[in-house]
């Protein structure tokens, strides 16, 4: 075992000594050393419930014949920090999980891992970490929130509170009101209900074979998750047997069934970024041209909250990640399934047939032209189909603030494509997700009238005409810089372009006026300004 060389003879009786202070028996020094990196955290509500979660998988653990250790990571809730200085921490923080859990793992020689996650940036943090250490390693995400509810009225974070936002400014509904869909709209501990980036992420890292069965779908604060935890724990020690590592799991195959998945369902668009950066932790050539080419044969045959009313829970229900596994490996020659589901329970009304999608388009698209010269990316499956073709005058903003502000003021009409830039992983620094305004614009029913285009980053939750991470970035230079206020803007999602409307030679005079970006930002913010990738290459650092 890997523990060996903190365990194993004469030399190593203060290692023991030491390990026995952490209470580890003489018996059980001779188990697997199982990691337990929990990312619980008080100030998160998909997190508060993990000391519960933590228990069963070291009893797992324990039952199975191992020795557990519980470690802690850091948590970023995204709604929380959204919409103010805290979001530039939140894509960061991805890279520093994986560092941490590396750093605890390696240094103590662990012989596996359960990867105990649930929000945003957190489970691909841990992927990556269990990619770059090749240890068995499992993950257990803690699963959803239960669905908000208030005057009969079903509600989640982004129905029941982000858009009431704008809903009350309309003047559509009372202060009152307002504050009652405040409480109602996230009644339990969980991940935020919709398909959004946690529960994206949680969906794929099943698909791809790094948690157990239902394990994405099953409610937080359900027993079914209570006992895949404990399932977990039994099954880690079982992986270290068996020298079952992530590499032998996480393959160019399952990271394209991941894809296809994602497209079939209109996860979040947050999902290209963690892909790409978990590829290349795991040194798999996966690049956006395989979102690219999938994305022209995959068809939606799943649509959830925010694009339709179906919450987690429903899907759960309906049969979840192994219904949708079962009907890809049937009907999509390019899903290459190493496992099946044996008497897969499945509702045609949530999970239709892939012969009768919701839609012949992907849920997510590439879009490409002269704004985004490397790649782009926007939720299909959020946007009206009548506004698949889209020209509108532009509004810039160098930040999210000042957009929000302009929202806010009435000053965003019907025919703008509103511009927010300077906010890509340089830019930012952090590549800031801004659900906020776009949550405002649908609020204020301008969802179908209007646009926003950003080198930042959108939650799952976005819905409407929003084209994210736009390359290059304006910190690097790109022509999202360039743009002026009036510019025309198309945005053709038939044709899969984003084009500004202005000549070549204009933008080459706007060019040379261009100042070089410097970012003034200090601490681990500074250092991931100096040090991260673009987008389009997963914002890795």
């Amino acid at each position: 075992m890997r523990s060996d060389n903190i365990k194993k003879g004469v030399a190593r009786t203060p290692h023991r000594s030491l390990l026995m202070a952490t209470g580890v028996s003489k018996k059980n020094m001779n188990s697997p050393f199982i990691g337990i990196a929990s990312s619980f955290s008080d100030l998160v509500p998909g997190h508060i419930g993990m000391r519960d979660l933590e228990r069963q998988i070291e009893k797992g653990i324990h039952t199975a014949g191992g020795q557990a250790f519980i470690f802690g990571v850091p948590a970023v809730c995204d709604g929380i920090s959204m919409g103010h200085s805290g979001m530039q921490y939140s894509l960061p923080s991805r890279d520093l999980i994986a560092d941490c859990i590396e750093t605890v793992a390696n240094a103590h020689q662990l012989d596996g891992l359960v990867l105990l996650s649930n929000c945003d940036k957190i489970t691909p943090g841990m992927l990556i970490a269990a990619a770059r250490i090749n240890i068995p390693s499992i993950i257990v995400t803690a699963g959803p929130m239960l669905d908000g509810e208030s005057r009969c009225e079903k509600l989640t974070m982004i129905k029941g509170a982000f858009e009431a936002i704008g809903k009350y400014r309309n003047g559509e509904i009372t202060e009152d009101r307002l504050l009652e869909l405040e409480e109602a709209s996230c009644p339990s501990a969980g991940a935020c209900q919709g398909l959004y980036t946690a529960n994206t992420m949680a969906c794929l890292t099943e698909v791809m074979g790094m948690s157990l069965p239902y394990c994405a779908t099953s409610a937080a604060v359900s027993s079914q998750k209570r006992r895949i935890a404990f399932e977990s724990g039994m099954e880690i020690v079982k992986w270290v047997e068996e020298d079952k590592k992530p590499l032998d799991i996480i393959t160019k195959d399952t990271l394209r069934n991941a894809i296809i998945a994602d497209l079939s369902m209109g996860g979040s668009t947050n999902s290209f970024l963690h892909i790409l950066a978990i590829a290349n932790a795991a040194g798999i050539d996966v690049t956006l041209k395989d979102f690219e080419e999938l994305s022209y044969k995959i068809h939606q045959f799943v649509k959830l909250e925010p694009s339709s009313n179906i919450t987690m829970t429903g899907f759960h229900n309906a049969g979840g990640v192994p219904a949708v596994v079962d009907e890809l490996i049937k009907s999509v020659p390019e899903y290459k399934a190493k496992r099946e589901y044996a008497g897969v329970y499945s509702d045609k009304s949530v999970i239709h047939p892939y012969s009768e999608p919701f839609t012949k388009k992907p849920g997510l698209g590439i879009l490409y032209g002269n704004i985004a010269p490397e790649g782009s990316v926007i939720k299909i499956s959020a946007v009206d189909e009548s506004c698949y073709e889209f020209v509108g005058s532009a509004k810039t903003f160098d930040s999210e603030e000042d957009a929000m502000k302009a929202l806010e003021d009435d000053l965003i009409k019907e025919g703008d494509v509103i511009v927010i830039r300077y906010e890509g992983p340089k830019g930012g620094p952090g590549m800031r997700e801004m659900l906020a305004p776009t949550s405002l614009l649908v609020g204020k029913g301008l969802g179908t009238k209007a646009a926003l285009i950003t080198d930042g980053r959108f939650s799952g939750g976005t819905r409407g005409i929003c084209v994210g991470h736009i390359c290059p970035e304006a910190a690097n230079g790109g022509v999202i810089a360039l743009i002026k206020d009036g510019d025309k803007i198309r945005i053709d999602i038939n044709k899969r372009t984003i084009d500004l409307l202005v000549s070549e030679d204009e933008l080459e005079k706007r060019k040379k006026d261009l100042k070089p970006f410097v970012s003034s930002a200090k601490g681990y913010l500074g250092k991931y300004s100096r040090t991260v990738q673009d987008a389009s290459h997963g914002a890795i650092v």
